[in-house]
């Protein structure tokens, strides 16, 4: 069993079309799941649908008047194995090792060919980098940076690559008919900007279908609702979401694209290295 020290329940997850619509509220303890057990198994649908993953994604910025900015950019996903497992051993609903991502930009033109790496480890903070081309610069995105926005977009740098699930306590606050609320508070408040978060979570799929955080008066500030999913080689898939800044009155819409998994990706891209030199191959 894995041990609530993996990776933050996820912002960037899915949800069936038309599921807001709740069942009636029963009580909190009903079902046979721990709050563990429904976190571990959340993680694992959330974050780890294959050994690996690409995803094609356009994301635009709409500010309070209806302007927008637009984002194109590739992710790719990379599952390392558990510590000594065998090479083909099927993962647990409670998996929960280390990752690593890629992030390619393509457009538009201030910010082509830019590229963020992240290692995502179990016990100390996870290593990000960022390369900007205009310098020919590689950056390291601190941990103080996690909460800050990611490129300009209402997603933070913690929303792309995910929050430790130790830092957080798990509350079922409920379970309706469809769903189990979370409530998620901060061991360290000082360390974030909000207060608790809380997610619905689909019973029978274990995605996440909102995440709503509220700040330290307790009003809610920030929402994430995904729009619609497919099934994609058996994996229900997120293809569009939104994140909402409710005190800009702005929000940032994602949709996802030529998404695939099992595709084989080699451990070697994921380094310093390939951050000047793009695999082109992996990205289209």
């Amino acid at each position: 069993m894995c041990n609530i020290s993996g990776k933050a329940l996820p912002v960037l997850s899915v949800m069936f079309a038309g599921l807001l619509v709740f069942g009636g509220v029963v009580p909190a303890h009903a079902g046979n799941l721990s709050v563990d057990e429904i976190v571990n198994h959340t993680n694992r649908v959330s974050y780890y649908q294959g050994t690996d993953g690409r995803a094609q994604v356009s994301m635009t910025i709409v500010d309070k008047q209806g302007r927008e900015r637009d984002r194109k950019l590739t992710i790719l996903r990379l599952d390392l194995p558990k510590p000594g497992a065998a090479p083909d051993e099927a993962k647990s609903d409670e998996y929960c090792g280390e990752q690593q991502f890629y992030v390619y930009f393509h457009r538009p033109a201030d910010v082509n060919k830019m590229a963020f790496l992240v290692h995502k480890h179990l016990d100390r903070d996870d290593d990000r980098w960022l390369y900007l081309p205009a310098l020919d610069l590689v950056k390291r995105i601190a941990a103080t940076d996690k909460r800050t926005s990611f490129v300009g977009s209402d997603f933070f740098y913690e929303d792309i690559s995910g929050r430790h699930l130790d830092e957080d306590v798990h509350e079922l606050m409920k379970t309706t008919e469809n769903y189990y609320v979370l409530k998620n508070t901060p061991k360290d408040p000082k360390s974030v900007e909000f207060s608790y978060y809380t997610m619905w979570i689909h019973r029978k799929t274990f995605v996440v279908v909102k995440s709503e955080y509220f700040d330290k008066q307790g009003k809610k500030y920030r929402e994430y609702t995904a729009k619609d999913v497919k099934t994609i080689q058996g994996y229900p898939t997120v293809v569009k979401a939104t994140m909402a800044d409710l005190r800009t009155g702005g929000h940032t819409d994602v949709e996802y694209t030529g998404v695939a998994y099992n595709l084989g990706l080699p451990a070697s891209i994921f380094s310093e290295r390939f951050l000047r030199r793009p695999p082109y191959k992996y990205l289209k």
